[in-house]
């Protein structure tokens, strides 16, 4: 299966010349159609697309900050969900470029690519369309790119059952710059974790992992995310907040400790801009297995999602502890 972005892509495989680089592709088979290619790689901060592009590509450059060790003549950025990630993702890969490199954009019609031209005048570039398929847009961008503002991790502080919580972000992580209305929910329903080995799976910014660590300090806390941006947002709000606890990328739950007492989580059901509730069934099902006997996985959800009905498969038995501004708090026990 291909997203549309990426069919779009390979119908203007001929704008693609000498050393190519994919910056944050979709997590779908696009790599495995490449054949025409000489030389392709992938910048990704997207551990399932890490997975997926290692058999296939020449490097992948898995990480929030990448050290390139090569020149690229091409690049194709799939347009990120965020906005404020555009400027400080094409700093990143500014040093990359060689001399007449091209430049290719695409992205979602649904994802705001079509206010790209507006958005590239803004930053001192100029964007130009040259496809429109699959309810996608295919642009050029040109214009200096290494004096673009890089993507700082900035600070904000929040008051949480009136414990003062330092946490820090970048765009494009969950949480950015605010709490969710569904996290403080979740956080009301957590005061049961005292002890053990805790992960706080899809940490986004580190709220969660961190309050769970400020009010409980004999946890042992694990945060694990998708994402290399929120793996290094959580660790610098775990530092602002002199706490500790290990943070990993990882697609899906982490591989290690083999067990855990509890699992706290306010999970995606997005992957880009489609629904896509693959990963919260996989972590319901999944922890099962991972949890003590005696432990709980307590989730956030909107209240449109059918959560209930997985848990019970899974579980036999959920409770739901609060229904609040659109939320529900699930929790479960391992018996």
């Amino acid at each position: 299966m291909l997203a549309n972005t990426s069919q779009l892509i390979l119908r203007n495989l001929a704008d693609l010349t000498g050393a190519v680089l994919f910056v944050e592709p979709e997590a779908d088979l696009l790599s495995h159609q490449l054949h025409e290619l000489s030389s392709f790689s992938c910048f990704t901060t997207d551990a399932a697309v890490n997975h997926q592009w290692q058999r296939a590509a020449k490097n992948v450059y898995f990480s929030a900050e990448p050290k390139f060790t090569e020149q690229f003549n091409t690049v194709v950025l799939f347009y990120p969900k965020s906005k404020e990630q555009l400027a400080g993702t094409l700093q990143l890969i500014s040093g990359a470029l060689a001399a007449d490199a091209q430049l290719f954009l695409v992205g979602d019609n649904k994802g705001g690519i079509k206010s790209l031209v507006t958005h590239a005048e803004k930053l001192g570039l100029h964007a130009h369309k040259l496809d429109n398929a699959k309810h996608c847009l295919w642009f050029s961008l040109s214009g200096a790119l290494d004096s673009l503002p890089a993507n700082r991790l900035s600070e904000f502080s929040l008051t949480i059952a009136n414990s003062p919580l330092k946490v820090c972000s970048l765009p494009g992580v969950f949480n950015h710059g605010k709490l969710d209305k569904g996290t403080a929910l979740l956080l009301e329903h957590v005061t049961h974790i005292q002890d053990g080995m805790v992960l706080d799976f899809a940490c986004g910014a580190g709220i969660i992992g961190a309050y769970l660590k400020q009010q409980a300090p004999a946890i042992e806390l694990y945060c694990s995310d998708i994402s290399a941006l929120a793996v290094k947002a959580t660790v610098a709000t775990l530092k602002a907040n002199s706490l500790k606890g290990e943070v990993v990328a990882a697609d899906g739950l982490p591989a290690h400790p083999l067990t855990f007492k509890h699992i706290v989580s306010n999970p995606p059901f997005h992957t880009g801009i489609k629904t896509d509730y693959s990963i919260s069934e996989a972590l319901i099902s999944q922890s099962v297995q991972r949890l003590q006997k005696g432990g709980t996985l307590t989730v956030v959800a909107n209240n449109h999602l059918a959560y209930q009905q997985l848990f019970e498969q899974a579980f036999g038995k959920v409770n739901v502890l609060a229904k609040r501004h659109g939320f529900v708090i699930y929790q479960a026990v391992k018996h």
